[in-house]
């Protein structure tokens, strides 16, 4: 009765982990020999564990990834472009401690989206707060934000991330109010934030298309100085995973 009174306590204090590892220890026998504080390092460690797993849970949960990917499953190929080293850098996450900004660009289907994920999804292992969103559908949010009288809002939930990926840069147009938009979004994450950015239009073609050339100006300054870039290659792996699917159903 005293132990299920010690469950039920830690239940209470939301010392999740400590109360399964505990129950679990009730049940097995090959930790009754144990000393005190071997046991309680036990629950201690079973404790932190539990807490990390619901973190990285809540934060993967919260950035809503386009992609389920991990720097673990990187192709390497060399026709892709990729640097193991460059990749094993970005992977440490240090540029988002130091609120950098990361760049990759390269033609439609190489795995830009899939690799900005698996660097978010690094970042969150991490313990860094991450949002993934597509450009065009962000300045979207936003404009209906200044219509409903919540724009101050979003915007300070965007510029409180860690790590705000966006995808799909400059795959539509800019309006005018994106386009400034854009520049306060970029603004508000100097010194503060890191943003990651995936496109199929090379950097050197960003100022036209952002359009209007002092705001390109702001824009640019912010994002690629000191940037970390990867330039992708290769054939669309789309279309080579589509095409081996297809010869596997006439095989």
């Amino acid at each position: 009765m005293l132990l299920q009174d010690t469950l039920n306590k830690l239940q209470h204090l939301k010392l999740y982990g400590m109360n399964k590892a505990l129950d679990e220890q009730r049940m097995n026998t090959s930790t009754q020999d144990m000393g005190f504080d071997d046991r309680l390092g036990l629950l201690i460690d079973a404790e932190i564990h539990d807490r990390d797993t619901r973190r990285l849970s809540r934060l993967l949960k919260a950035a809503k990834f386009k992609v389920d990917a991990c720097v673990e499953d990187i192709d390497y190929r060399a026709s892709r472009g990729l640097d193991r080293q460059v990749v094993a850098t970005l992977s440490t996450c240090d540029w988002v401690q130091k609120s950098l900004n990361t760049i990759i660009t390269g033609p439609t289907g190489v795995g830009k989206t899939w690799l900005g994920c698996a660097f978010g999804q690094q970042a969150a292992r991490k313990g860094y707060t991450v949002i993934y969103k597509r450009l065009s559908r962000l300045l979207e949010e936003l404009e209906i934000a200044y219509g409903d009288g919540s724009l101050a809002k979003l915007r300070a939930k965007i510029a409180r991330v860690d790590l705000l990926i966006l995808d799909d840069w400059a795959l539509a147009p800019l309006t005018v109010r994106g386009r400034h938009e854009l520049l306060e979004l970029v603004d508000d994450r100097i010194r503060s934030g890191s943003i990651l950015i995936s496109s199929q239009l090379p950097i050197e073609q960003w100022h036209d298309y952002i359009g209007e050339p002092t705001i390109a100006d702001a824009i640019l300054d912010r994002l690629v100085h000191s940037a970390h870039r990867i330039d992708l290659m290769g054939e669309s792996l789309r279309k080579t995973l589509e095409a081996r699917a297809l010869a596997g159903k006439e095989a």
